[in-house]
């Protein structure tokens, strides 16, 4: 809530308040003192002088306390202020009825009453006081939760931003290491690779500030990936993309299927050297999309590899600072296939 907007809900709070006490501190005293054989006109000016001294007290102990909200030891001078306004407010009274009423009788009883009335004075401060530091205690609590909410959303884009910036020199590193290889024995090829890499990388900054993308342009900046390591691997590498084509308007974490399918690539090609195709698959439903991604898995002879381990670490962390879940990255492995899984939540 703005400075604004909560200065004006406190003072329309303090106007309702204020024109509450006013009316029933007016009708009531005025029916009392009729029920009790006071002239009606005397009682009707007695109530109306108190409702408003009253009521110009109340407003201001809580225009005193619009911005402040009293430590625990700052009661004690709350109370102080209450008992002096409430002290005020029947001196004034009486001070201002002894010019309206000339009934000597009825002055006199007035004068029997302030006790009573000092006593019904300051309870009516201390509830318009109560109700300030209450409205006070609720908003720092609401303020306080927004700058928590606030702090933990700068938090987690902080974390996104680090995961997406740990992900290019991740990808490059191994890029560069495939283009060194290439240069001595294919140098056409590795120059190809060169500039399929710029594209790649050229791509990857225009989405640096995009935190979720249409599942059309993920496949669009795959296909450039899948292109980089065709030139690396040649004939060993097939690939299958399929979609539906419903799906291609969700969307999805920006480059959040480039490292499932470089670990798809990385366990499906590095031991062997037959040709190896690697297989994406995209379904949807209406509110979510489903990416199936497989590679042939040999469990036998797949040795554990060396590796930043960001891969499926680090989707697995943007999934839930994105969406606050666990569930949403799934791998299996069979004797033959390996298989990750990502649901993406549609909003």
């Amino acid at each position: 809530m703005s400075a604004a907007t909560y200065t004006s809900s406190k003072q329309r709070l303090i106007n309702i308040s204020c024109f509450v006490i006013w009316m029933a501190y007016a009708l009531i005293q005025t029916a009392l003192l009729w029920w009790f054989d006071v002239d009606f006109n005397l009682a009707l000016n007695d109530s109306l002088v108190s409702a408003t001294v009253i009521t110009l007290c109340c407003y201001v102990i809580a225009s005193a306390l619009t911005h402040y909200l009293p430590q625990r030891k700052g009661y004690f001078y709350i109370v102080i202020w209450g008992l002096v306004l409430a002290a005020i407010s029947v001196s004034v009274d009486r001070w201002i009825l002894q010019y309206i009423i000339q009934n000597e009788g009825y002055r006199d009883r007035i004068d029997v009453s302030l006790p009573l009335r000092f006593f019904i004075n300051a309870l009516l401060i201390a509830w318009m006081a109560i109700i300030n530091i209450l409205w006070n205690i609720q908003q720092e609590y609401k303020e306080n939760e927004q700058r928590k909410a606030d702090a933990e959303r700068l938090a987690r884009e902080a974390e996104l931003y680090n995961l997406r910036q740990q992900l290019q020199p991740h990808f490059l590193f191994n890029s560069l290491n495939s283009i060194i290889a290439l240069i001595g024995r294919k140098p056409d090829e590795a120059r190809n690779m060169t500039f399929q890499l710029s594209d790649f990388l050229r791509g990857t900054l225009r989405k640096d500030d995009q935190q979720l993308i249409a599942l059309k342009d993920e496949l669009e900046h795959l296909q450039l990936y899948l292109e980089i390591e065709k030139v690396r691997f040649g004939h060993r590498l097939e690939t299958q993309v399929n979609f539906d084509e419903e799906c291609l308007g969700m969307t999805l974490p920006a480059m959040i299927m480039q490292p499932l399918v470089e670990n798809a690539i990385k366990y499906g090609l590095y031991d062997t050297t037959e040709k190896v195709t690697i297989s994406v698959a995209c379904t949807c439903t209406d509110h979510l999309l489903e990416i199936q991604i497989e590679n042939p898995y040999d469990s036998q002879s797949n040795k554990p590899r060396r590796g930043t381990g960001f891969g499926l670490r680090g989707i697995q962390r943007r999934l839930f600072l994105l969406f606050g879940r666990t569930d949403l990255l799934e791998t299996k492995a069979t004797s033959h296939i390996f298989t990750s899984i990502i649901k993406i939540p549609q909003r």
